[in-house]
């Protein structure tokens, strides 16, 4: 891969990526809100940010540390994560024919923005999809943290009223907006954006966990029913 492909490859993946990581700016703020007034030290809060990597599940964990067991909160964020499964299912056959190496690091990236354009790029060769992968994957890890970071300082002072509590929910409806192309993906992130704005004032951000869960129970569904039409009925 030459030099020039290589650069246009990432100015590319940068490009796709602004417009999918512009509403996860909100949601970073939330993060950094629930980490300030958390039971966590700040510090271990925030390191939360890159080990976790994301962001619902994060969220969960970070509000519920103190106040549940750590079973609870072990099986939340898996919960939570559930969809990552759907991912990595559709991901697989780009990801096998990948050098080893990528197959280890490559996963950590997989967040719902990274797979909203990732998915799209899969008939690339594979060193191209690679270049695409990583370049988006780090382009959203790098900049969550700042995010979470500024939200930790910034979030405290923003008033309560602008209900920064939706901006999960709004982050899965702009996927379907932006990156989300397939039935059972998009009825996922409706499904889960919506049920999640409507349960926004749970306690605890329960909202993001009955959100997500419902996301996924109807994106498998959908998926199901996808799998189960005949030709003729897809053709229709």
């Amino acid at each position: 891969m030459t030099s020039r492909l290589r650069d246009a490859i990432d100015r590319r993946a940068i490009a796709d990526g602004v417009p999918l990581f512009l509403p996860a700016i909100p949601f970073g703020f939330v993060l950094g809100l629930a980490i300030v007034e958390g039971e966590m030290p700040l510090a271990i809060g925030w390191l939360s940010s890159p080990i976790i990597f994301a962001g619902a599940a994060q969220l969960a964990v970070v509000t519920l540390a103190g106040t549940a067991s750590i079973w609870a909160v072990v099986v939340a964020g898996l919960v939570i994560n559930t969809r990552h499964v759907m991912y990595s299912a559709a991901m697989a056959p780009a990801f096998q024919r990948q050098p080893r190496w990528m197959r280890w690091v490559g996963p950590y990236f997989l967040i719902d923005q990274v797979f909203a354009l990732a998915v799209l790029q899969t008939d690339r060769p594979p060193a191209e999809f690679r270049r695409y992968y990583l370049s988006v994957g780090i382009f959203f890890a790098l900049n969550w943290q700042w995010a979470v970071a500024l939200g930790m300082v910034v979030g405290p002072v923003v008033p309560e009223g602008w209900r920064l509590d939706y901006a999960p929910a709004v982050m899965f409806l702009c996927l379907v907006v932006l990156g989300v192309q397939r039935r059972p993906q998009a009825v996922a992130a409706v499904v889960g954006g919506v049920v999640g704005l409507a349960a926004a004032g749970l306690q605890d951000r329960l909202g993001i966990l009955v959100g997500a869960v419902a996301g996924v129970a109807a994106g498998a569904y959908a998926e199901h029913r996808n799998e189960s039409r005949t030709p003729a009925q897809v053709a229709s």
